[in-house]
This record gives C-alpha cells, sequence and structure tokens, in this order.
C-alpha cells in the first residue's frame, strides 16, 4: 500500500568497508533458492516505489522496450506488458520463469537459445514478454536488442560486489541513446549482514554510472522488516535512483 511507505529524510551512509567486496554467490545458489523457496525478495503486490514513479517514469509513452535484469517472477513485468510495453527479462531460475508465467495466468512458448547451451527463452503468446533463462554474463551472445527503459530492483544489489563493473558495463551497454533507468539500492550496516542483498552506498551508483549517466535521487524510504530485524539489522533503507544518460 502506498500509504506504507515511510520517507527518510536523513539516511547513514556507512563507511565503505571491505566486508562484503569478496562475498561470491554462484547460479546454484540462486536456483538453490528458488527450489528452496527462500525467496524473500519476491514482492507478491509489486514494488510501491515503481508503482509511485511509473507514470513519471512511462511520460504517457508506448511500446516502449523495457529491460528486467535477474527479473525473477516480478509482477511489476506484468504492468509495463499491460501498459503495452515490450518487456525482457533474464533469470537463471527456470523455476522463477515458470511461477511468473503461472501466476500471472499468461501462455507462453519456450524454446532452446543456440548461442547459449542448455539456456532458454520462454515467450508470452502474446508476443509482448520474453524471459531468457541463463546467467546475465551470458545474455551479451544473444541479440536481446537495446531498451527504452530498465528497471534494476534486486538486481544490483544481488550481484556478486566483485562484478558489479561487468554488470554494469553490460547494463549501459543495452540502453538506447536516450534511456531512463530506475535503479533502487539499500542502505544498511554491511558489518552486521554478509548480504545478498548487497549494501549498495551513494558513492558506489556514482562510482559505477557517474561517467556515463545523470544521477539523481528520487526517494529514500524505510524498508525495514521482520525478517531483515532477524538478520541483526535495526536499519534497513531503500533509495530509488533515476539515471539518464549524460
Amino acid at each position: 500500500m502506498m500509504d506504507d511507505i515511510k520517507n527518510v529524510q536523513d539516511v547513514k551512509e556507512y563507511p565503505d568497508t571491505d566486508m562484503q567486496k569478496n562475498r561470491v554467490l554462484t547460479l546454484e545458489d540462486w536456483q538453490e533458492k528458488w527450489v528452496d523457496h527462500k525467496i524473500g525478495f519476491h514482492q507478491e503486490q509489486g514494488h510501491q516505489l515503481l508503482k509511485k514513479h511509473l507514470d513519471a517514469f512511462l511520460q504517457g509513452e508506448t511500446g516502449l522496450r523495457v529491460f528486467f535484469p535477474l527479473c525473477g517472477k516480478a509482477v511489476e513485468m506484468k504492468w509495463f506488458a499491460d501498459r503495452g510495453h515490450y518487456v525482457v527479462g533474464v533469470e537463471i531460475s527456470e523455476l522463477g520463469i515458470r511461477e511468473f508465467f503461472a501466476e500471472q495466468n499468461i501462455s507462453y512458448s519456450e524454446e532452446a537459445i543456440e548461442e547459449i547451451p542448455g539456456a532458454k527463452v520462454f515467450k508470452s503468446s502474446s508476443g509482448n514478454i520474453s524471459l531468457y533463462c541463463c546467467s546475465f554474463f551470458d545474455l551479451p551472445r544473444v541479440n536481446v536488442g537495446t531498451f527504452d527503459r530498465i528497471w534494476d530492483r534486486g538486481a544490483l544489489v544481488a550481484v556478486n560486489p566483485g562484478d558489479r563493473k561487468r554488470y554494469t558495463d553490460i547494463m549501459l551497454s543495452l540502453g538506447k541513446k536516450r534511456f531512463q533507468y530506475l535503479l533502487a539500492v539499500l542502505i544498511y550496516d554491511p558489518t552486521k549482514h554478509a548480504g545478498p542483498p548487497f549494501y549498495v552506498p551513494d558513492a558506489e551508483v556514482r562510482n559505477l554510472f557517474g561517467s556515463v549517466c545523470n544521477i539523481q535521487s528520487l526517494e529514500t524510504v524505510d524498508a525495514l522488516e521482520e525478517r531483515h530485524k532477524n538478520w541483526g539489522l535495526d536499519s534497513f533503507v531503500e533509495k530509488l535512483y533515476l539515471l539518464t544518460p549524460k
């Protein structure tokens, strides 16, 4: 509910530490999370900050190509498709992709991706949703085209910290000349939780994107839930940025 979004005026950012930089999760680790249903990152009602800023993000345009990195079964993909846009996502878990189509009651087909052994692409029967089941870092082998909009929630914060630069380079290569990139990151004490999701301070966002993008901070909200308290955290803040090409 929109009334549940609690804005935060002053955010404490923690010193840039080495606590998380060597933390590594494998693709198998992520697949196991789906099998074991350890998917606390999934939001059944969709992301409320995206809902709040959606009209401004779309600017009344139609037929946009929208990219969802590490998409899981994000319900927001259907939000864009229902508005007449074309959605492309990438997700390592085939289970997550199948659950998306089943839960949204969308018929689909699947086919192998020749460029990536063992990978598949799942396409809605209407043709406006295509979800690639493969490693994000394998995606450049496939011609997925470029995108007008990018929605990055639960993606940058899930990528192993040592892979962020490689991730960012790919993401920026996927944007059209006038792309808009909505990025949600998380701020908490990294000495108390190893991640994922990983702590991404403002300085890191600027380091990764600042040479190419204008960076606008749109909103900062308190996102602390009981499960975060169970991690040992007493503060868990989400920050939403809009990135546009310089």
